[in-house]
Order: C-alpha cells, then structure tokens, then sequence
C-alpha cells in the first residue's frame, strides 16, 4: 500500500492459534503428487470493537471492504465482537475488563469504530479504554497519514494530491500521556497542579528507529524525516529526542533529516504541505498536528490511523470520532474506516489486499463520491460502503 505501510512484524507464535487453513483443489497432476492438490489457506482472527456513535456505522463498511478483499485474494478474516464504550459503561458500569483485555491480546489485530458518548464525563473513556489498551498492548507508535485523494476538496488554495501526501508518526506512550502528574493542595487558593512529560532513551529510541526504517521504504524521491518538536523551551525532553535522532540518522544514509519547531510544523503544513513526507514527533504534539492534517486531506471522515506495537497486536481505526449527532442517520463518510482495514491488512502482511482496497476507496472518491463530508457523499454511509466493495471485486 504506497505510501501507508511500516516495517512488517514478526508475527510471535501464539498456543493454540490456527494460521492456516487447508484447501483442497483439483490437481492438475496424478492425485498422488500432494504439493500441487493442497494449498494452506491463511486465516486472521480480527477483534472488533465498533463502539459508540457513528463507530458500528462505519465499522461495518470497513470489515465489509477487508472481507471482500479478503476473498478476492485468498485468506479469511474471523471477526470476533467486543461491546465496549460508552454505551456499554452506561449500561453494566464496565470499561474493559482484564478478562477482555485477555482475549483482545490473543488476536492478530483490532479493529476499531470509535469511542465517546456525551453522557460520560471526558476523560474516563480515554483513560480507562482506549490509554489502557495502548499501555496494556505497548502500541507505541501512532501512524497517521495524510493524503489527499482526487476528487476531494482541501481548503489550501492551490493545494491538490501532488501537495499533499505525508505520513505523522507519534510516539504513542510516553511524553505527557504518561498520567504522570498530581495536585497539591487541591481545593485551595495555593492550589498547584503538576502534569509531567516523561521520555525515556528506551522509548524514544524505539519510536525513533521505527521512524527511519519506516521512511527508508517510502518511494525514491519521498524518503525525507523531519523531527517536530521544541528543542528551544523543552529543552530536557527534546534534548533527549534530538540526541537520540541524530544518533540513529547515522545509520540510515538514504534518509533525509530535517529538524522543524512544532508551530513552525503547523505553518508549513498549511502553507507548503509538499515540504514533508514523514513526520516524526511525540505524543501530545502528534496529537495535535495530526487533526490539523487530517483537515488539509479533506476532513476527518477520509482520515485514518493505527496504535501499533511492531511484532505484538496493534490496533486501527479511524480518526473521526464518534459523532453523536450523525449516529444512526447513515450520514457518516465510512473511507476513514475502509482506509483503516486497508492499514489492517498492510500491517498483517497482506499488502495486496490494502492496495486493492486503497485503489478501490481511490476511483470511488474520484467518480462516484458528491463530497467527503457527513451528509455531503451523495449517498448513504452504507452506499458508499457498496461502491467501495463493489470497485474491490471488480478492479483489475
């Protein structure tokens, strides 16, 4: 998939796991001759989570675009579904369960819709599903791209799909998502609140690697890294980081390194998108920009992402939310959650597939889409999901 898949992992040896299926099929030679009568099948098992909102909207034409390629190119896909968010807590009072937690970390990936519902207060949701599952499965990378498909509209004037094409990675559990951080004297007039930034050698180091492998398989021309961040007021945690980048530049000749402050990031990101290819950055900055360009590739309802722990059960989504007031009205643009099945695939190997479903989400937004926008495609969440499956089985 150009210009959206990482470093493939190493899938671990799970107990009990069945990778492959055997097929049967006529064989063109004596029946006795076995290698050409049996091929192994690959199959995935593929936690769900479609969640709050819009999310088992969207969701569902995700699962229904990898099915289809799934089957078009030969391996299966078992979605096994997990009711949890918002909805869900306000019903039983649970969040995620270790029991669940358990059998989410036994999958090969895990596909989600979107958590959030305006009757529970913020933060609980983030802190106690989606920060718990990122800490819990150790996905330290956050993966972003931005990409601007023809036939979508972007408000930079005189910006089209040559501008806008990079990809953010974000350091995905540390920095000031670590919850480290405290009151004193709460309640008081000499009340002090404390939230602290945390970045480890170890963890920067990691995020950091994976950033340079990751750019060195971008096409010829691309392969460009700029490091975001604010080395001139952040100077223990950026000190840090810009150490550790340059270290591991050495390693990496073919790659370009660039150094950009964050506020000059978000400039540059407007005025002259062209100027980047891969981003690098931590956690709460990556954050930040990385709405910012989901806007510049034509809304969040065409952006997708993924929390990945390379070698380990990353999980993909995208990035829109759950939009409450959408939820139920098959308004909800679903190529942010068809391009995050395509990221699934890629990450599990089968990049192929993604592209087959990157190509297929492309014709549909260049002819077929009125808009990317909610209520603005010209047809129903569920007709967009049809004209994407469709061009899937049907592409040469």
């Amino acid at each position: 998939m150009s210009g959206i898949s990482g470093p493939k992992r190493k899938k671990p040896a799970r107990e009990n796991r069945d990778r492959f299926e055997t097929v049967l099929r006529p064989a063109s030679r004596p029946s006795n001759f076995f290698p050409d009568s049996v091929v192994m099948k690959k199959k995935y098992r593929i936690s769900v989570i479609p969640g709050d909102g819009i999310g088992p909207e969207i969701a569902e034409e995700g699962i229904r675009a990898a099915d289809a390629s799934a089957k078009r190119l030969g391996f299966d896909l078992d979605f096994d579904y997990f009711p949890i968010g918002g909805s869900h807590y306000l019903k039983t009072g649970e969040l995620l369960e270790d029991s669940v937690l358990d059998s989410l970390s036994g999958s090969d990936a895990i596909y989600l819709g979107a958590i959030g519902t305006p009757e529970v207060k913020p933060g609980i949701l983030e802190k106690e599903i989606l920060l718990k599952l990122r800490f819990s499965l150790d996905q330290y990378i956050n993966l972003r791209p931005a990409k601007l498909y023809k036939g979508v509209e972007t408000p930079l004037k005189d910006k089209g799909p040559d501008d806008i094409d990079f990809v953010v990675i974000r350091e995905n559990t540390e920095g000031m998502y670590s919850g480290a951080g405290g009151f004193l004297k709460r309640g008081t007039e000499d009340e002090v609140a404390l939230q602290e930034s945390i970045s480890t050698r170890r963890g920067t180091e990691r995020c950091v690697r994976h950033a340079f492998e990751f750019c060195r398989k971008r096409p010829p021309g691309k392969r460009k890294l700029t490091l975001c961040g604010k080395t001139n007021v952040l100077t223990y945690a950026f000190d840090l980081w810009d150490r550790v980048f340059n270290e591991v530049a050495g390693e990496f000749p073919d790659v370009e390194t660039d150094y950009m402050h964050v506020d000059a990031t978000c400039m540059w990101m407007v005025k002259n998108p062209e100027t980047f290819d891969v981003i690098l950055t931590d956690n709460m900055f990556g954050d930040i920009i990385t709405d910012l360009a989901a806007m510049i590739q034509g809304g969040m309802g065409v952006a997708a992402g993924a929390n990945i722990h390379p070698g380990g059960v990353s999980m993909f989504e995208p990035i829109g939310g759950s939009a409450p007031k959408y939820a139920g009205k098959q308004m909800a643009n679903p190529v942010g959650a068809v391009l995050a099945a395509a990221m699934m695939l890629d990450e599990l190997g089968e990049s192929r597939a993604a592209s087959l479903i990157e190509s297929a989400v492309a014709r549909a937004l260049a002819g077929d889409f009125a808009g990317a926008g909610a209520g603005k495609m010209g047809m129903s969440t569920r007709g967009a999901g049809d004209v994407i499956v469709n061009y899937i089985n049907t592409l040469e």
